[in-house]
């Protein structure tokens, strides 16, 4: 208490000036100003040694730049103040699939959902790893998890329906390509892939 007795409230001005900071860092990446970014971020991170998002966004810039291993870094290093961070985990992951790592991508990206099933950019990455490895029954678990949250996002949709024909479960692509058209009418790639599937289940029906 101060001497009129009243009780003093704490001062969130340091913290209220980090987000600030932060959030200033964010809006020059989106816009590719990466010089004005780095040096918010670096601001952020004196301001909020503890604070994981200052190195998320070091390691986008790093990454939008092509410089993997300084990404890495920095990745690591939020995701050690921070082993929540689906930000830093959705990066991670990215910087594996730009090494071919698969696997490794693929092990990131559902930790990455676990914590954050929301996280489009996990959602789209976990899509193109598992296309690549033939691996489908997860990715078509969250899509699912996701279209539940969002239902109408045509271009998970679509998504999906192209995991459903690949994992041969051509039926529920093509209710899913029809629901597509109905939102969608003039969506030529739904009208095709929906043509394929109607032929392969024409064909099958022949063959009973």
């Amino acid at each position: 208490m101060d001497r009129l007795g009243q009780t003093k409230l704490p001062d969130h001005g340091w913290q209220q000036h980090f987000e600030i900071v932060q959030e200033l860092g964010d809006c020059h990446t989106q816009l590719g100003e990466y010089d004005q970014a780095l040096a918010c971020y670096e601001q952020a991170a004196h301001l909020e040694p503890d604070e994981a998002g200052p190195y998320v966004g070091t390691g986008v810039i790093a990454l939008q730049q092509g410089k993997l291993d300084d990404a890495e870094i920095a990745f690591r290093v939020a995701l050690r103040l921070d082993p929540c961070s689906s930000r830093a985990l959705a990066g991670q992951a990215m910087i594996q699939q730009q090494k071919g790592r698969m696997q490794e991508a693929f092990d990131l990206y559902l930790r990455c959902l676990d914590i954050d099933s929301d996280n489009m950019t996990a959602l789209l990455g976990l899509f193109q790893v598992s296309y690549q490895m033939g691996s489908f029954g997860r990715v078509i678990e969250y899509l699912n998890i996701y279209l539940k949250m969002h239902p109408g996002d045509v271009s998970v949709m679509f998504c999906l329906a192209t995991l459903y024909m690949k994992d041969q479960q051509v039926a529920a692509a093509g209710q899913l390509l029809r629901d597509i058209l109905e939102l969608e009418p003039q969506n030529t790639d739904a009208q095709d892939l929906l043509e394929e599937a109607e032929h392969i289940l024409a064909q099958n029906t022949n063959r009973r």
